[in-house]
């Protein structure tokens, strides 16, 4: 049974830049402009944020590397907290990671299925279900297996950055035509925010945005040489995150006025609109459709693959460790995607802030495992690193005092969002006791 239930080794570079890409860019590009723009309100602030946050998205990298290619298990984080700090940050951190996806995941499919409503308005009563189907449908795909799975990531990742090239092409080709001043004219002013909370909130959305850079290491275990692709698939595929990214927004920025970028809820449609006329808008609704069905079907993907490896380990109910026989741990799978449907059901309400409880979940887990590099470096000197990150131990020092800074300034700022994580922290200790209890 052990045997039938190992992952199969089928992947490579190119799936490993397509899932890192695909993993990570979604509606955050396309829609935090503007609430990023109302909130801090000049354009050289907002592309020096921005810039901030890729050089820590770009040395997260450096550190997701070495421990990647020391330890080539699925699962990622819980499985270098696991290895550096014992079972119980093990799972915390596991667990964090997990459900910050679920989370991710449920507002993806409400997002998909609310921007098919805006295409088709009379499906708005069946919004909750598209949402739900959405997932379902993913769900039936995965089982097919990896392979056809990490082809469909490269398909999508690649059509995914086209389209995004496409945009900036066409706002730098003809945006200088839109008249910004007829624009200002019907801006309505924003009152923002002291410029130190204004600061938080935005990296609060970019941090969103980023997630996914590491998505690569979760498949460590299935690659076939990840000694030579775990690198590059991760450096390649976060270089072209960065690029994309920065040129998006100076688009925007290109296109609209930032009295006008500070009001609109899609930045990248209202850009169209205002260049080709409203009709056009249409095209980057659909798009923004596929991009994020990408970043779901990346998400259905990964996710499992943690809680598998903590039913490993013995600290997940031993239903996750099954694995079909085209490498899909298939129950891990179908639970991950069900409790991302309880989260739809629970309301709008929920899906609306489930964007920013999924970013503690997923600061907490960076931080857990910048920690574990400093750990295993003192604690496994012999362990094999055939990549050592560069300035080591000053960057990931670095990184955790940024990530920490950042998840105790988000606390203070967003208490709704924050409550959540905060009860999970309260409660994981004895939820690890109770599940790795003997059986």
């Amino acid at each position: 049974m052990e045997k039938k239930n190992k992952l199969l080794k089928l992947l490579g570079v190119g799936f490993g830049i397509a899932v890192t890409v695909g993993g990570t860019i979604g509606t955050g590009i396309l829609r935090k402009p503007g609430p990023i723009a109302s909130v801090l309100g000049d354009p050289y602030l907002i592309m020096l944020v921005w810039i901030a946050v890729s050089a820590y998205a770009f040395l997260g990298v450096l550190c997701a590397i070495e421990l990647g290619v020391s330890m080539p298990e699925a699962g990622s984080w819980y499985v270098y907290a696991k290895r550096a700090f014992g079972r119980y940050i093990g799972f915390f951190t596991g667990i964090s990671n997990w459900l910050g996806t679920v989370s991710a995941l449920a507002f993806g499919a409400y997002t998909v299925s609310e921007y098919l409503v805006l295409l088709l308005p009379h499906l708005d009563p069946y919004i909750r279900w598209i949402s739900i189907g959405l997932l379902f449908i993913l769900v039936l795909f995965h089982l097919s297996g990896t392979k056809s799975a990490g082809r469909s990531q490269e398909v999508m990742s690649f059509l995914k950055a086209l389209g995004l090239l496409g945009f900036v092409t066409v706002c730098f080709i003809y945006g200088g035509d839109v008249d910004a001043h007829a624009l200002q004219q019907t801006a309505e002013r924003v009152e923002r925010p002291a410029l130190l909370i204004g600061i938080i909130t935005a990296l609060q959305a970019i941090f969103y945005t980023f997630d996914g850079w590491h998505t690569a290491s979760y498949f460590s275990e299935e690659n076939v040489d990840p000694v030579k692709s775990l690198p590059k698939s991760m450096i390649y595929g976060i270089l072209v995150i960065i690029g994309i990214y920065l040129l998006v927004n100076a688009a925007i920025l290109y296109v609209i006025p930032i009295d006008v970028l500070a009001g609109s809820k899609l930045a990248a449609s209202d850009a169209i609109g205002y260049i080709f006329g409203p009709g056009s808008a249409r095209v980057v609704t659909f798009f923004l459709m596929i991009s994020i069905l990408g970043l779901m079907n990346a998400q259905v993907m990964f996710s499992p693959r943690v809680i598998y490896s903590m039913s490993r380990d013995g600290l997940f109910p031993k239903f996750a460790l099954r694995v079909n026989e085209a490498g899909t741990p298939s129950l891990a799978m179908a639970f991950t995607v069900s409790l991302s449907v309880l989260l739809i059901l629970a309301g709008k309400e929920i899906c609306e802030i489930l964007s920013d409880i999924a970013v503690f979940f997923f600061v907490i887990s960076y931080i857990s495992g910048f920690s574990s590099l400093v750990r295993l470096r003192k604690k496994e000197p012999e362990l094999p690193r055939p990549f050592k990150v560069p300035g080591y131990p000053l960057v990931p020092i670095f990184l955790v005092i940024c990530s920490v800074l950042f998840l105790i300034g988000a606390v203070i700022q967003d208490m709704r969002s924050s409550m959540f994580a905060l009860i999970f922290i309260v409660i994981s200790y004895p939820l690890y006791r109770w599940i790795s209890r003997p059986q």
